[in-house]
């Protein structure tokens, strides 16, 4: 018997793995710039939000299925497709924000997210053995392959490569599970098994139930990441406030508790969900840097400029760029803007380091003092306060170009 489905029950499975997509890659985006603890927690919940998306979807998009006998599901794979599904996507997740997404990493995390959803959907669909016999065309099952990889790949891409669009990588994610479900379905026939198996089975009433829990807790997840973080006000007031006197920092440092928790927000360390709970963030003493595959931390003092790298930053310490998993925003958030300045949109320069600038036509450029020259472009707009900036340190009119 071929399988027809119910279109609504097949649109809501669409939104159930959109939405649990969107919850799982926004906290997937924030994992290269988390450490420690809260770097394994925020990976653990994007993981459980991406398993329990695909889950969600395929179950739901089973309840669609019209068939004359009633479909019952063995308990065993039930579970385990959601488990492994849970485990593929954290490893798949590691892998790609552990550092910049060169092709190589997005492809092997691609391959291996699309290889877990095809994997929890194939254990899903032997859970029907419970009541049907199940054929399945192996074309088919190998179209849907392939076209969850390659939309896994845009996803990953939209949430933690180059351009960071949460919702637009979340609809590359639902429609990759989506896609791989009916692909491999329109290969499906079913028939009536006989005899009940002995093994523990699901009725189509208790799939509804848990699934009506697991979609209404991804669909909260959901619309609570939509609403602004009180920390990006926070964030965008610190930017606007006047920079504060050495006196203020020493204040602030002395008042406030001798605490990790305290230490890891110096070092600018951020907390799950986009930091949501958590204190306005304080200038940063330390910025986080990644080296040898392990995680260390630069003195502020030792910053010459900061530039963008898509989603990440390098840190120039005068003889060297090193890797930052902050995005540039992030960094100059928790720098003293009373050192140092955007002079680009992609770099921030100490201002205490700058020896000159250079013009070439209608560009302009600032050098700085490091082992090798090294010169940063500046923006026509930023030029002048970057130059008026420098004269009242230096107590006259500034370098000219």
């Amino acid at each position: 018997m071929q399988v027809s489905d119910q279109p609504w029950l097949v649109l809501l499975s669409v939104v159930a793995a959109v939405a649990g997509g969107y919850v799982g890659l926004r906290l997937a985006a924030g994992i290269g710039a988390a450490t420690g603890t809260r770097r394994r927690l925020t990976l653990a919940g994007a993981a459980c939000a991406l398993g329990a998306a695909v889950w969600a979807m395929h179950f739901t998009a089973m309840l669609a299925v019209r068939a004359p006998f009633a479909l019952t599901f063995l308990a065993l794979p039930t579970l385990l497709s959601f488990l492994i599904c849970v485990i593929v996507a954290g490893v798949a997740l590691h892998v790609a924000s552990s550092g910049p997404l060169t092709p190589a990493r997005l492809t092997l995390a691609a391959c291996t997210l699309g290889a877990g959803i095809f994997a929890a959907h194939a254990i899903a669909i032997t859970a029907l053995d419970a009541s049907a016999r199940v054929s399945l065309t192996p074309g088919f099952a190998a179209a849907g392959l392939v076209v969850a990889i390659a939309l896994c790949a845009l996803a990953l891409w939209l949430a933690i490569g180059q351009r960071d669009r949460p919702l637009l990588a979340a609809l590359a994610f639902g429609v990759a599970v989506a896609a791989m479900h009916f692909t491999d379905m329109a290969g499906v026939t079913l028939a009536p098994r006989p005899a009940a198996l002995l093994a523990p089975a699901l009725s189509g009433g208790i799939v509804v139930i848990i699934l009506a829990f697991v979609i209404f807790g991804v669909l909260g997840l959901f619309l609570l990441l939509l609403v602004p973080d009180r920390v990006e006000i926070g964030i965008e007031s610190l930017k606007s406030a006047p920079a504060p006197t050495e006196n203020d920092e020493t204040a602030v440092a002395a008042a406030a508790p001798a605490s990790g928790i305290d230490a890891d927000l110096r070092r600018g360390i951020y907390a799950p969900l986009g930091g949501a709970g958590a204190p306005p963030p304080r200038l940063a003493e330390h910025l986080p840097i990644e080296r040898d595959g392990a995680t260390h931390f630069l003195a502020v003092e030792h910053v010459v400029a900061v530039q963008a790298n898509a989603h990440y930053t390098y840190l120039f310490d005068g003889s060297a760029k090193l890797f930052c998993p902050l995005a540039i925003g992030e960094v100059e958030s928790r720098l003293d803007r009373g050192r140092f300045m955007r002079v680009h949109r992609s770099h921030i320069v100490n201002i205490e380091r700058v020896t000159g600038f250079k013009r070439s036509g209608d560009s302009e450029t600032v050098e700085l003092a490091a082992d090798e020259h090294y010169a940063v472009p500046v923006s026509r707009s930023r030029a002048g306060s970057l130059k008026a900036r420098i004269g009242e340190k230096n107590g006259g009119p500034g370098p000219q170009a």
